[in-house]
C-alpha cells in the first residue's frame, strides 16, 4: 500500500488504547488518538482532518466537521446509537459509516429486565424499610405496600430489535402476557419470534411494565410524552434503555409527581451526565442508573475487537460489518 492508512479516536470510555496501539502497530497502521468529547469543532477538525478512518464515541460528527476533512473514508461509531452523527453529511461526501449495535445486546437487555424486577419488587424502598425496621425493632411494610405478583402482568415492549427481541426471549419463561410494538419489523421477522404486533395506544392503555428499545430519530424523540403518560394505569411502571430523549423527561417528572404512574426506571438520559436540578433525582419513585446498561467485561472487550475487525475490512477493500449508508459503495476502500 503505497500510503500508511491514518485511523483517529475521537474519544473513548476505555480506561486505555494500549491494545488498540498494539493491534494497528502490527497493521501498520498510524494511529492517534484524543479526547475530544466536547471540544470545539476547530479542535476536532485539527485531530481528524488527515485520517481516513475515525473513530467516534459521544463527539459531534457535524457537517461542518465533515466540511473540513481532507481524506476521511470511514467514520466508525463506537457503540449503537448514532445520533450524535450526521449520516446524511457522511453520505453527501461519499464516506462510509458503520456502528456497531450487537455487541451488548444480552447487557442491555438483561438491565432492562433488572430494573422492571427492581421496580416491581420495591428493592431500592426496601432497602429503607430494612433500615426504619432495624432502628425501631419492628417490622412496617406500609411505605412499601401494595406489592403484586408479576406473573400474569402484560408487558408493553417499544422496539422489538435485537434489544427488545432479547428481551421478549428472556421473559418467555416468566408468565408474562406481551403487547409488542414495531412498525419496522419484517414479516420474517414477527413469524420467527411468534408475535404479532400491536399499536402504540394499545401497549400504553394496558401494559403493566413498557421497556423501551427504539433508536433516537425525529420519529422517536420525546415519543414517551405527557399524551402518551396520560394514557398508562397508574400501577404500571416505564423503563427506558434506549436514547434519554425517547422520552420527555419533564413530562415523566410530572407524571411521577402525581402518582399519575406508579414509577420509573430510566439509565439515559437528555443530557449525560444529569445536571443535579434533573427532576427525577427528587422523586423517590424514579430508579435511576449511570447509563451503564451496556457494560460488561464481555461487551467492553467485543466491541473493542470488532472496531479492529472493520478497520481490517477496509484495508481489505470491504465495507464496515454493520454498514449503514450503503448507498455510498466501498469505492473508499483503499483496496
Amino acid at each position: 500500500m503505497p500510503n500508511r492508512i491514518k485511523f483517529v479516536v475521537t474519544d473513548y470510555i476505555e480506561p486505555d488504547l494500549d491494545w488498540e496501539v498494539e493491534q494497528m502497530q502490527q497493521r501498520g497502521v498510524d494511529f492517534a488518538y484524543y479526547q475530544l468529547k466536547t471540544a470545539p469543532v476547530e479542535e476536532l477538525a485539527a485531530a481528524t482532518k488527515d485520517a481516513d478512518i475515525v473513530l467516534v464515541n459521544m463527539a459531534p460528527i457535524t457537517r461542518d466537521l465533515i466540511s473540513r476533512w481532507e481524506k476521511v473514508r470511514l467514520v466508525i461509531r463506537h457503540g449503537i446509537g448514532y445520533d450524535n452523527v450526521d449520516v446524511a453529511a457522511l453520505t453527501e461526501a461519499g464516506i462510509m459509516f458503520g456502528y456497531q449495535p450487537d455487541y451488548c445486546v444480552e447487557e442491555v437487555a438483561e438491565h432492562a429486565i433488572a430494573l422492571m424486577f427492581a421496580l416491581a419488587r420495591k428493592v431500592v424502598p426496601g432497602r429503607k424499610c430494612l433500615e426504619h425496621a432495624s432502628a425501631s425493632g419492628k417490622w412496617d411494610f406500609s411505605e412499601i405496600m401494595p406489592l403484586y405478583r408479576m406473573a400474569g402482568k402484560t408487558l408493553g415492549i417499544i422496539g422489538c430489535g435485537r434489544v427488545g427481541s432479547r428481551v421478549y426471549r428472556k421473559l418467555q419463561s416468566f408468565g408474562f402476557n406481551f403487547l409488542i410494538c414495531d412498525p419496522y419489523l419484517s414479516d420474517k421477522r414477527i413469524q420467527e419470534l411468534g408475535i404479532e404486533l400491536v399499536d402504540h395506544e394499545t401497549v400504553f392503555r394496558n401494559a403493566d411494565f413498557i421497556t423501551c428499545h427504539t433508536p433516537l430519530n425525529e420519529e422517536t424523540r420525546h415519543m414517551i410524552n405527557a399524551q402518551s403518560l396520560a394514557l398508562m394505569k397508574p400501577t404500571a411502571y416505564l423503563i427506558n434503555t434506549s436514547r434519554g430523549p425517547v422520552v420527555d423527561h419533564e413530562a415523566l417528572a410530572e407524571a411521577l409527581r402525581r402518582k399519575q404512574i406508579a414509577g420509573a426506571a430510566i439509565d439515559v438520559y437528555d443530557v449525560e451526565p444529569p445536571p443535579p436540578d434533573y427532576p427525577l433525582f427528587a422523586l423517590e419513585n424514579a430508579l435511576l442508573s449511570p447509563h451503564l446498561a451496556w457494560a460488561s467485561e464481555e461487551a467492553n472487550q467485543t466491541i473493542r475487537q470488532r472496531i479492529v475487525e472493520d478497520v481490517d475490512r477496509f484495508l481489505r477493500g470491504e465495507p464496515p460489518r454493520c454498514w449503514v449508508n450503503k448507498e455510498v459503495g466501498n469505492r473508499a476502500c483503499p483496496a
